[in-house]
């Protein structure tokens, strides 16, 4: 059967003797597990080599052969925009989508911490002591910049976020810092914010974005969004580094898709698999691993906490961090490890659960190295079926170590980004299971430092599919776009 034909098929599941019958993508997975291929790496396709960089000729990507690519907004030197803001560093999560005259439009997140002024007109900014947002640059297919400016400034840890077919793009905070906070890992004070963060925000592409958070939708470490065209919902994922992390549905009070932007004052709710409460999802699973979920209701998705201005607050930062998900864990809610990437295609969810795989943690936290033990899953959901199915799993670093963005191709592949201290690739997962390398990065800094380990984010493809835009995350960031045969590659 045809990739394309594969993925027409209509999702569904069905109550069968030992699980469930999945249908969709799910179906190449489940073939390549019976034959006893998930898990590993499948047989060698074209290796990647040396290709110079079109805009200096320095190599920094190792690719197939034939495929070019082209660097823009290396902020290893400073970079100003049309609106004379100076580019942040820290490139993470991304959206493409059409721009004037055949351009391509990317809104990039910029996972910036601590207070400290704001990027840009620090009088549009939700909060003008923080640091994080969004910029969007217009570009060719090419990766030659036409224009960029500030699209959205004053929040923090801009992660990921995810794109929305009505033409915005959602960022995520990942921190739940605020005034009402005490300080998180890193030692500093909240008391110069004047906001509480870990909301997201919508981000329109052809407007600017008025800086209100969709409070409901929740306060806690976000890190992706997807959005089910379908069922109006808005599926989020959570990277709480030191306890379980959830999986969070959040359900407007209007259907974007009818009004054109997502409104507050919905319904949040977290994942819980039906009949066994608190299942671990972030230890090791067994093949076919397909549970039935339910979702359970949060009452307050939006905390703030008490303080006193100008002092240190009393409540603490993993307080803080868990406040949301303790309400789920109450009614039954999974755990996860660490859930970072997400992406809808045709009814399917995929995200991935960035530490899972390994052994159980014998406790729920804190724990310093980040909680699970594994080197890596990917999660499928369906959103009709309501059905929760495991389609990748690491078996060691060596074949894949820590997925964290992806995205999925226009014929169904999984690209995923790695986020490890060693060699960081950028993979693709095939709807059969065969996991294959697209991308090595083999940065080296203008000191001659080794960047090597640097992790990429933030993958997207261009609306036409010609180019896969991905940025390398570091204090001095910097985005790429790719292009090549990707169909010839399996991508």
């Amino acid at each position: 059967m045809s990739e394309v034909n594969r993925r027409s098929l209509l999702r569904g599941a069905a109550a069968a003797a030992g699980g469930v019958v999945l249908g969709g993508p799910f179906l190449g997975f489940v073939s390549r597990e019976r034959a006893g291929a998930v898990g590993r790496r499948p047989a060698p396709r074209p290796a990647l080599g040396p290709v110079p960089d079109l805009r200096d000729g320095q190599v920094r990507l190792h690719l197939p052969a034939g495929f070019r690519y082209r660097s823009f907004h290396d902020t290893e030197f400073p970079v100003v925009l049309d609106d004379g803001t100076r580019l942040p560093g820290r490139h993470d999560g991304m959206g493409a989508f059409r721009g004037p005259g055949g351009t391509v439009r990317l809104v990039r997140n910029h996972e910036v911490n601590n207070p400290g002024p704001a990027f840009g007109d620090a009088s549009l900014a939700y909060d003008p002591m923080a640091q994080g947002g969004t910029t969007t640059v217009e570009v060719t297919r090419f990766g030659e910049v036409r224009g960029a400016w500030t699209s959205l400034n004053g929040t923090m840890m801009n992660c990921s976020g995810g794109r929305m077919p009505w033409g915005s793009w959602v960022s995520c905070e990942e921190t739940v810092n605020g005034p009402d906070v005490g300080p998180d890992f890193t030692g500093t004070s909240n008391v110069p914010l004047t906001q509480p963060h870990g909301f997201i925000f919508e981000v329109p592409v052809d407007r600017p974005a008025d800086r209100r958070p969709i409070t409901a939708a929740g306060r806690f470490a976000h890190e992706s969004v997807a959005f089910d065209p379908v069922g109006g919902h808005l599926y989020l994922t959570e990277d709480n580094f030191g306890y379980p992390s959830g999986f969070y549905r959040y359900t407007p009070p209007r259907h974007p898709m009818r009004c054109g932007r997502l409104a507050d004052g919905g319904r949040l709710q977290m994942l819980a698999v039906r009949g066994r409460p608190n299942l671990d999802l972030a230890a090791a699973q067994r093949r076919h691993a397909t549970y039935r979920v339910q979702w359970v209701d949060i009452d307050d998705a939006a905390p703030r906490f008490p303080y006193t201005p100008g002092e240190v607050a009393p409540t603490s930062n993993d307080e803080a961090l868990t406040y949301v998900a303790r309400q789920g864990w109450a009614h039954g809610a999974a755990y996860f490890s660490r859930l970072e990437g997400s992406a809808y295609d045709d009814g399917i969810v995929y995200f991935t659960a960035t530490q899972g795989g390994g052994p159980a943690e014998a406790s729920t936290g804190p724990i310093a190295d980040g909680y699970g033990n594994g080197h890596g899953q990917i999660w499928a959901y369906d959103c009709r079926a309501q059905v929760l199915r495991l389609v990748y799993e690491s078996p060691g670093p060596d074949v894949l170590d820590f997925p964290d963005n992806v995205t999925t191709s226009p014929r169904g592949t999984i690209v995923v980004c790695e986020d490890n201290v060693d060699d960081n690739y950028v993979r693709g997962l095939t709807a059969r299971g065969e996991l294959f390398d697209i991308a090595l990065n083999r940065l080296v800094g203008s000191t001659g430092a080794d960047r090597s380990n640097d992790e990429f984010a933030g993958s997207t493809f261009s609306p036409d599919g010609h180019t896969l835009f991905v940025n390398i995350q570091a204090s001095r960031g910097m985005t790429f776009a790719i292009w090549g045969d990707w169909r010839g590659i399996g991508v």
